[in-house]
């Protein structure tokens, strides 16, 4: 024989994919995000009980007052202050949605369609001020609005970015502005 017909004679045919261990990776797989995504869930819902001690959140009063500023943009969470990636999800405060903030004479009021509406009382204020990051997002220097407040026992700070980020800089001001004036006559009663 030549050794160009023993070359043909000993080539095979591809072989067949073993469907039945590809299947079975893919569904392994599947199952593995599948129990790492309920354990992420478990895990957040456990946080939540732990926090369970926050006292309900409170509602704007019917009249707050005329509007000193408002806001449009994203609410990014809130975390106990001081400890950027201590995260509060009780109440709902762990939830990123949109928001509107408006500002009066009566506090913060905080509207998030699809999550829970909060008020933050202007005598709980206790600091405003811009940074980079909460837990869970990190943006550039000044990106972030953090407003610092007194809830029950604890001291919470809550993101905020505006959808026009230089509006952040007068927030910034006007907050500290009213935290002062109203620290001066707390101190003065």
């Amino acid at each position: 024989m030549t050794p160009v017909l023993l070359l043909a004679a000993e080539k095979e045919s591809a072989q067949v994919t073993d469907w039945s261990a590809r299947i079975g990776w893919v569904v392994g797989l599947a199952l593995f995000v599948a129990l790492v995504y309920w354990l992420m869930r478990e895990g957040w819902k456990w946080r939540g009980t732990l926090q369970g001690d926050l006292p309900e959140l409170p509602t704007a009063p019917d009249d707050p007052g005329p509007a000193r500023l408002t806001m449009s943009g994203r609410y990014h969470g809130s975390t106990t202050a001081g400890q950027w990636l201590d995260r509060i999800v009780a109440h709902g405060l762990g939830t990123r949605s949109r928001a509107e903030l408006t500002l009066s004479d009566a506090g913060l009021a905080v509207v998030r369609p699809g999550a829970s509406d909060f008020f933050v009382p202007a005598a709980a204020l206790r600091e405003a001020r811009l940074d980079k990051g909460i837990a869970g997002k990190v943006l550039t220097e000044g990106g972030l609005l953090v407003v610092t407040w007194a809830h029950g026992d604890r001291l919470i700070d809550s993101g905020f970015r505006s959808d026009h980020a230089a509006e952040h800089n007068e927030w910034a001001e006007v907050l500290t502005t009213m935290i002062e004036t109203n620290t001066r006559e707390g101190v003065e009663r």
